[in-house]
């Protein structure tokens, strides 16, 4: 959730540390801080804002030093302010911590404390655990690692923290349990971050620490434990990161940028996956799993957001073409009640990032109930990956914007992907129709960048409706999920308040709300349900509703009702999330943009959910 870096070698920090920072603001960003140790003096600044903020703070004072820790955060415990912002201070000032996750039982161990004569100068759970290690470092015969490793044992909850300690100028500890910590090995220097991308610029040599463990980091020196007190041999492994999907390459917006990515990365996606003159499909990720995937009773997709939308598109999916039974649940739901989960089970886990909190206890349950896990992600080396038996990477590159876009479209690639590699092995389709299906997929990147040709026709029809204050998406069939992301898209980056719903279900309820000043999203494409959908936009059009379609090429019927449409290629219905998703992002930016919005740093959310 939010944003770690550290540094410690020969170079000066501060610039390090400060340009981290800026790659993590999506991360976080309601607040940043940094820590300095230079020549036995801890110097820290932290402001409440944007990471702009903390540099003009800085402006002038000593930033001098080989050794730094910065965070950006997003508040959990405590509001946005200064005094909240990390990093924060033991109780003698000596010690220093930055700290993504929660730490649960602070308010028990901060009593204790109290009672102890320890003063608290913020609101923050993250500052009763450096007392806390300030406390048992000062009572006990030990060194601050060992103290380090002592506190964590006897915390719950999430965390990746950083401490730094000024009597000690030549070390980082850092430690993670449920928050990712990636650490960049270099020549006489280490980097940490909770995610690559403020280390590609300097290494692509990366260590990523594995749950319950701590490392302590020298300049030239590196050591790590389990918390149970055993010796780790760090794997170093390289990054496939590289610096340039970093920037904006000329776009005003990542978000904008990562939209038109997505010819691109839904390319990578199948790359080496898909032989359409062969008609096969070959996914090395869950290979080992082919003759269990012929044998099982069902699957179940747990994700959360973006994600969850794109798990249900892979219901469809899967269950046309392999003929599985599939269930999709909210991890969040489906982690605290008691499911009915079994060996014959495979339980498939999507996350962009591979870190989220609700979804990695979701998988961490199914195991334990004896299912076979496969992930979705697209972070190589994240957290979820790691736990899972098997899985399938989606190859889309960093997505720096918080509202997800390329990633959900290859999260879908992914799936459809998976749906006839089942279908395949468990003889539901026929060769000839999955290279029927494999040829036209091969063909959906080229389509994806005709679709992107509407920019200009989105931008004129988001200006009449930049001002609305309500927006209702509608779609059946394979269009449902669609309507449901479309809705997710402009609620989150413009504030407008919107839904998706199956279109079918407008008379039992949201029709209620249908006036010439609601503008009503159609996913009205030539399908199966393509009457059934122009006879609810005739439904709307009576009740002197606004309509928006998102029509195939050439529609003439429902260029008739609609006051505007927006036409996207011809495709097979299985591919129409692929397509039909690319103008809903497009209009949700610009009305965003028009709007004045944060497009890529929208309020209250975060890109990586690694809290509960």
């Amino acid at each position: 959730m939010c944003g770690i870096v550290g540094y410690i070698g020969f170079r000066e920090a501060w610039p390090i540390v400060l340009k981290g920072l800026k790659r993590l603001e999506y991360r976080g960003y309601d607040s940043a801080g940094i820590a300095l140790l230079n020549k036995g003096d801890l110097n820290i600044y932290k402001k409440a804002g944007k990471v702009k903020e903390l540099e003009q703070y800085a402006e002038g004072k000593d930033l001098d030093g080989t050794v730094a820790m910065g965070h950006t955060r997003w508040a959990t415990h405590g509001a946005p302010s200064d005094r909240n912002s990390h990093p924060h201070t033991s109780n003698s000032g000596k010690l220093s911590i930055i700290h993504n996750g929660i730490i649960e039982n602070y308010a028990t161990i901060k009593e204790e404390l109290l009672s102890r004569g320890h003063q608290f100068t913020s609101e923050t759970d993250t500052e009763v655990l450096i007392h806390l290690v300030e406390e048992i470092y000062n009572n006990h015969d030990i060194d601050l690692f060992e103290a380090v490793r002592l506190a964590l044992n006897e915390v719950n909850g999430a965390y990746a923290i950083v401490i730094m300690d000024k009597e000690q100028p030549d070390q980082l500890i850092v430690a993670r349990k449920g928050s990712p910590m990636v650490i960049g090995v270099g020549k006489g220097e280490y980097f940490i971050a909770s995610d690559a991308t403020p280390i590609v610029e300097y290494t692509n040599n990366v260590i990523y620490l594995n749950d319950n463990e701590i490392a302590l980091i020298k300049r030239d020196d590196l050591t790590v434990k389990r918390l149970d007190n055993v010796i780790q041999t760090p794997y170093v492994q390289e990054l496939e990161l590289k610096l340039e999907m970093l920037e904006k390459g000329g776009f005003e917006h990542f978000m904008l940028k990562e939209i038109y990515e997505q010819p691109r990365s839904i390319k990578d996606c199948m790359r080496g996956r898909i032989y359409p003159e062969e008609g096969k499909v070959q996914l090395g990720g869950i290979k080992d799993y082919a003759d269990k995937l012929k044998n099982i009773d069902r699957i179940i997709i747990v994700a959360c957001g973006t994600s969850w939308h794109a798990g249900l598109v892979g219901e469809y999916l899967i269950e046309e073409y392999a003929r599985i039974p599939v269930e999709v649940e909210y991890a969040s739901e489906f982690r605290y009640r008691n499911p009915i989960i079994t060996e014959k089970d495979i339980v498939i886990a999507i996350s962009q990032s591979g870190e989220t909190a609700d979804t990695m206890a979701a998988i961490e349950m199914a195991k334990e109930k004896g299912a076979t896990i496969f992930g979705v992600c697209n972070v190589v080396g994240a957290s979820i990956p790691r736990i899972t038996h098997a899985g399938v990477y989606t190859h889309a590159g960093p997505e720096i914007g918080v509202a997800s876009t390329k990633a959900f479209t290859a999260q879908v690639t992914v799936l459809t992907l998976m749906a006839f590699y089942m279908a395949q092995q468990k003889g539901t389709i026929s060769s000839s129709k999955l290279r029927e299906l494999l040829t036209e997929l091969d063909c959906i990147p080229e389509k994806i960048q005709d679709a992107l040709k509407s920019n200009e026709l989105i931008k004129t029809i988001s200006a009449k409706f930049k001002d609305s204050s309500n927006c209702l998406f509608l779609g059946r069939g394979y269009g449902f999920p669609v309507a449901l992301e479309g809705a997710l898209k402009l609620k989150e980056i413009s504030y407008i308040h919107a839904e998706g719903y199956p279109a079918a279900e407008m008379k039992h309820g949201p029709i209620a709300l249908i006036d010439e000043e609601m503008p009503v999203i159609f996913i009205a494409t030539k399908n199966s349900s393509y009457e059934k959908v122009i006879s609810n936009i005739q439904e709307v059009k009576a009740r002197k509703g606004v309509v928006i379609a998102i029509v195939t090429e050439g529609d003439v019927e429902v260029k008739r009702m609609a006051d505007y449409c927006i036409e996207i290629p011809e495709s097979q219905e299985a591919f129409l999330p692929l397509l039909a998703t690319i103008p809903l992002q497009l209009l949700s930016y610009h009305i965003a943009v028009m709007r004045g919005c944060n497009v890529d740093q929208p309020r209250n959310l975060a890109k990586s959910v690694t809290v509960e």
